[in-house]
């Protein structure tokens, strides 16, 4: 009666195949038809792979061409009116560019998908009746069915969850909102059920928030309905990222199955199951192997937690799968050319595939089946938490003296006159947030270099030509603060890991992070460490080049941190103070060498933020903290930046305020401003940049577009501690579009500084 079941695959293919796919059709390279045939191919293998593994329920319709929230959004027709559509199946050229806008119409907002650092784009909803464009979970369905004979399994993001993730309605009609929706739901399930499909999967994470006693009401009726509609459809509910929040509300849903999360929900479940019991007439779908880190799954521990799960259940009723889709892990470690003790202790998403059979199997034939391959994982894991690597005695009696409470000497009001009486900046300062486009010779060379096919010199001079080059296109835009371009830098968490002790990096790691923005996020295995200098040659450089200031660029601790695959053997708190006591020691050498304006970026303090509001001080007071010690030992004329990418900034306006530092920025303009009305009633006196246009949009924008967003913030921010900058970093937009907006906005900034002149402000 066991079942191994899968949630969701990675899209991107080993090789990435996926993105470069979708990138030469953007380019014009291919036809749609081949973009079609190509990412056909690549969703085939990917079933065939779980096929072969053993998977018995396979996931279908968990492919994307951008985001699965999107998917949903334009399978119900919900196209903003700005873009060109008249109804019927949404195109795909219309499909991107609600994701990345044109040279007309701005793109949806961005945020992250619950705490990962996955990016979906918000549907906006109102401006037109939902229809039903196209069951795409029956696509899917039938694709893997005809051409590989799988009985798959459709994956739908619920109800709730889509509602709960879009803007455009009010909340006081949430009822209404889910209503308008559920007959389209329906339609899907009755036409699933038709053609015969046993098991469809249906996504509800929003469930593991912090649901209100209307939110369950309004889940029991949309499930309530959809049971009407297709009674002899079996509805897994599938929840993942934390414990439900109210278990006994949720089994008491007329579903099929439950799917629960078992390595995140802090024991939560199996503590609910043994008090509460589990309903007979239901199937239990135990997330056991964790499906958002790279670890190797102890297979003991979760024969034991297995065993126990059975026990409370009272059933063998059990399907056996990841505690979420494994979109957020690489494909496989089978190719990575890395330490040995490293690389047998970790799990892809196809050694998690392998680990969920090995366990199907134990429990239908019996452990002693599967003890040898129980006893090669817990060797693994054994041998690496024993190594010298985790055992760094001397940066543990560091830690041990570091401050419990680091602060700056001086407070901010003083520290602004220093720093003013330093740089003598205008009003309305204009500046970039790090880096400057990535272009293929830049790519090129640094593969020449790592490949050995160039010396280290000849890479330096290349790196300090590009660095030249920018300051003087930054001299001829006119902005005030100027940064050296980061060319030297593939990925903003990667090139510090690669100067830290304690980090391993893979060759094809690669995890989607939005559209076919793929990063590799970098393995923390071991304690880390400060080795040498990581940043002061390129920035010393570029600032010896010019009398403009020039930002010192770091990536932050809880940045690295969330952006990382990290060790599992302690808490990711000791892991942020590692992180944060060795970038105080390059901030600190940044400062030396008479670099005053550093930035250090913590673009995912929000995106770490637990699912419930109940362990949110423990998580900000651990990014606070790491902040702080990181950044506080400097002096009163160096000014410290930090930069935010997308969020709900207003759950942590306060965290933002205790970080204490002297400008922050912070990626809004897809949100069009909605943050601002945060600051009509918070008091926030310290430097503040809200980005005034998108640079995930390869469209320029006009001086008015940018003009508008500047006047908005000021209606509720002073003048004197505005800044002006883009979103975020340009380095995925070509040189053209980069010095064009750049232009726009300078323009629109000396514009605005010119009329509050006029002002006397």
């Amino acid at each position: 009666m066991y079942k191994s079941s899968n949630l969701g695959y990675p899209r991107i293919g080993e090789k990435r195949e996926w993105k470069r796919a979708l990138e030469r059709y953007w380019k014009g390279d291919c036809s749609e038809e081949e973009l079609l045939q190509e990412t056909k191919n690549l969703r085939l293998k990917n079933l065939q792979k779980q096929k072969l593994q053993g998977i018995d329920l396979i996931p279908v319709g968990d492919f994307s061409f951008y985001d699965h929230v999107l998917d949903t959004a334009t399978m119900f027709g919900q196209v903003p009116s700005r873009f060109a559509y008249n109804g019927g199946k949404v195109p795909l050229q219309t499909y991107f560019q609600i994701a990345r806008g044109n040279t007309t119409a701005v793109a949806a907002a961005m945020k992250k998908w619950f705490n990962t650092n996955y990016h979906y784009i918000v549907p906006e909803l109102g401006e037109r009746k939902p229809t039903l464009t196209e069951n795409r979970p029956l696509f899917f369905y039938r694709e893997a069915k005809e051409a590989l004979g799988i009985e798959g399994k459709p994956v739908l993001l619920g109800p709730l969850t889509f509602i709960k993730l879009a803007k455009g309605y009010e909340e006081d009609k949430l009822e209404e909102t889910v209503a308008s929706y559920l007959p389209l739901y329906a339609q899907i399930l009755k036409e699933l059920e038709a053609e015969g499909v046993k098991w469809i999967q249906i996504d509800e994470p929003y469930l593991v928030t912090d649901v209100t006693p209307r939110d369950w009401q309004i889940t029991q009726q949309i499930y309530h309905t959809l049971q009407e509609v297709a009674p002899k459809l079996k509805v897994i509910l599938q929840t993942y990222f934390d414990a439900v929040t109210d278990y006994e509300n949720i089994i008491s849903l007329p579903v099929a199955g439950i799917g629960l999360d078992f390595v995140h929900d802090d024991g939560q479940h199996l503590a609910s199951i043994q008090q509460y019991g589990f309903p007979e007439d239901k199937i239990l779908a135990a997330g056991i192997i964790d499906g958002r880190n790279v670890w190797r799954t102890n297979l003991e521990e979760k024969w034991g937690l297995l065993a126990e799960i059975q026990k409370a259940v009272g059933s063998e009723t059990i399907i056996i799968q990841p505690s979420s889709s494994l979109l957020h892990v690489p494909v496989t470690v089978k190719e990575e050319q890395i330490d040995p003790i490293v690389k047998v202790a970790l799990s892809f998403a196809d050694e998690k595939l392998q680990e969920i059979s090995t366990l199907t199997e134990g429990v239908r034939k019996g452990k002693a089946v599967i003890q040898a391959q129980i006893d090669q994982s817990v060797e693994a894991i054994s041998k690496l938490n024993a190594s010298s690597a985790r055992n760094n005695q001397i940066l543990h009696e560091e830690l041990n003296r570091a401050s419990d409470k680091p602060e700056r000497s001086e407070n901010v009001t003083i520290r602004q006159q220093a720093q003013q009486g330093a740089f003598s900046l205008p009003i309305l300062p204009t500046t970039t947030i790090g880096s400057f486009p990535q272009t293929k010779e830049v790519r090129k060379e640094r593969l020449r270099w790592r490949k050995g096919e160039i010396t280290n010199e000849e890479y330096e001079t290349f790196i300090q030509a590009e660095i030249k080059k920018w300051i003087e296109i930054q001299e001829d835009l006119g902005l005030d603060v100027f940064v050296h371009g980061e060319f030297e830098r593939t990925d903003m968490v990667e090139y510090f890991g690669e100067k830290l002790a304690g980090f391993q990096f893979t060759t094809y790691g690669w995890v989607q992070s939005y559209g076919s923005r793929c990063v590799k996020p970098p393995i923390i295995y071991g304690d880390v460490a400060y080795v040498k200098p990581m940043t002061v040659k390129e920035t010393v450089y570029a600032q010896s080049l010019t009398t403009k200031p020039v930002k010192g660029m770091l990536t932050g601790p809880i940045t690295i941190l969330n952006w990382s695959f990290v060790r599992d053997d302690i808490s990711r708190a000791e892991v942020a103070k590692q992180i944060a006591f060795s970038l105080k020691k390059e901030v600190e050498e940044l400062e030396r060498n008479d670099i005053r304006m550093i930035q250090v970026d913590e673009p995912a303090i929000r995106e770490g933020l637990p699912l419930k509001k109940e362990r949110w001080k423990t998580y900000l007071d651990t990014a606070v903290y790491s902040f702080k010690l990181a950044t506080t030992s400097v002096e009163k004329e160096t000014q410290i930046h930090t930069h935010m990418c997308y969020s709900n900034f207003e759950d942590i306006i306060d965290a933002i305020d205790a970080l204490d530092v002297d400008v922050i920025s912070i990626e809004t303009s897809r949100s069009h401003g909605e943050f601002i009305q945060t600051f009509a009633k918070k008091t926030y006196d310290k430097g503040i940049g809200l980005g005034v246009y998108d640079i995930h949009s390869p469209r320029v924008p006009t001086k008015e577009e940018i003009t508008q967003n500047i006047e908005h913030a000021l209606g509720v921010l002073d003048p004197h501690l505005f800044w002006i900058n883009p979103d975020c970093g340009l380095k995925t937009r070509n040189e053209e579009e980069t010095i064009g907006a750049l232009e726009v906005m300078v323009e629109a900034a000396k514009e605005t500084r010119e009329k509050l002149v006029v002002k006397n402000l």
